[in-house]
């Protein structure tokens, strides 16, 4: 026979039934109505069936009038299930209150970004987004959809042209389209354009006014490369000169220096933290380092892709010491002539080129290595000068 249908919410009971009288036991639990099902005999003699838990508190009179005993082998269904929870409900009140928190900080705003402005202030994008009610710690649920939410906020900033917001789990991302505008145009006065250095000409293109110089002539400071008079109009000259010029640097290295390296020492802290709030669980004791560097390990809490805004941080202590160091004296020249190029195109631009360098002089002295460099770069060389300041060609 099958098992009968919800025997497993009401509780199943399997016995081993022992004695000599068990067909009379079966023929009495048939006259009693107690449903039985799995009858197995076994190698021994004795009888294994399940019944449901009320037919099993009904099986004692049975029990007197055959003489037979019984053995319950095995206990299953929801009520022996409940009742092994029930043990352990400190445990199971504690995952559902889990699980109520989960689900409660996963239905929070916790982030707000805004995204594509450059004319609209943040802070005026943020203040409309809350009137609509978007805004961190707000509920998601207590929000509208994000297409009307959308929509509203095109209505009151009136220098975007679009806005759209999108949600990632519990950020939102505001994103701005702003509204193009008639670009000013600047007035702009005839003018030269004339040499701000001494150089040779290596490249030269005139957009608009007359060249007055060409390739390979040598300039000197102030003088006219592109006029703005050109068939006898004042004209705003426009264009490209390159040249190549010389320049001169003094530089000193220190052959023996000082870097700041770990010793290898380390000391941990952890902390749970939730939101900015951060609560210290190890690492407690006073930090016996004359130096150190703090790096931080964020490890937020994960459910499916969404990162939960708690979790784990770890901050890691490392204690530093300096230490000396000798530089040779080609390797102070190497680095000597470095922080001269990164400077040479800092000052004339990452367009420079530089076509070559020469060591002038050098000496050493006090530990230090002292050069003088000649660099050759090619550069824009052009300046601006009004024509009401010029004195004519």
């Amino acid at each position: 026979m099958r098992s009968p249908m919800l025997s497993s919410i009401k509780g199943i009971v399997s016995i081993v039934v022992s004695g000599d009288n068990q067909s009379q036991f079966i023929n009495e639990m048939t006259k009693e109505g107690i449903v039985a099902w799995d009858l197995k005999p076994l190698a021994d003699g004795r009888l294994r069936l399940k019944v449901s838990v009320p037919h099993f508190f009904l099986l004692r009179p049975v029990l007197k009038r055959t003489g037979c005993r019984l053995t319950i082998q095995k206990r299953s269904g929801l009520p022996f299930t409940l009742s092994r929870l029930w043990k352990r409900k400190g445990f199971i009140i504690g995952f559902i209150l889990f699980a109520s928190l989960i689900f409660g900080l996963t239905s929070i705003v916790w982030d707000v970004q805004v995204q594509g402005n450059h004319k609209i202030a943040e802070e005026d994008i943020l203040r409309v987004a809350k009137e609509e009610g978007l805004h961190r710690y707000q509920w998601i649920y207590n929000l509208n959809a994000q297409d009307k939410l959308a929509a509203a906020l095109t209505r009151k900033l009136p220098n975007a042209s679009w806005v759209g917001i999108s949600r990632v789990g519990t950020k939102y991302v505001i994103e701005v389209v702003e509204a193009s505008q008639p670009k000013d145009k600047n007035l702009l006065t005839p003018h030269h354009l004339v040499s701000k250095t001494d150089a040779v000409i290596s490249h030269i293109y005139a957009e608009r006014g007359q060249p007055r110089v060409k390739k390979n002539d040598r300039v000197r400071k102030g003088q006219i490369l592109i006029s703005g008079i050109q068939g006898g109009q004042t004209v705003v000259s426009k264009g490209v000169v390159k040249g190549i010029v010389w320049h001169e640097y003094d530089i000193s290295v220190p052959l023996t220096y000082k870097q700041k390296v770990y010793t290898g020492n380390v000391k941990r802290k952890g902390y749970l933290y939730f939101g900015q709030t951060a609560i210290q669980l190890s690492g407690y004791g006073k930090i016996d380092y004359d130096k150190y560097r703090v790096l931080s390990d964020l490890n937020p809490v994960r459910w499916r892709d969404l990162k939960l805004p708690f979790g784990y941080l770890t901050e890691s202590i490392f204690e530093t010491t300096e230490m000396d160091f000798t530089r040779t004296m080609k390797q102070a020249q190497l680095e000597g002539i470095e922080r001269a190029r990164s400077d040479v195109l800092a000052k004339y631009g990452i367009d420079s080129v530089i076509q070559s360098e020469k060591i002038l002089h050098e000496k050493t002295d006090n530990g230090k290595v002292y050069m003088k460099v000649l660099f050759e770069v090619e550069q824009d060389i052009t300046e601006e000068l009004p024509l009401v300041h010029s004195q004519g060609e």
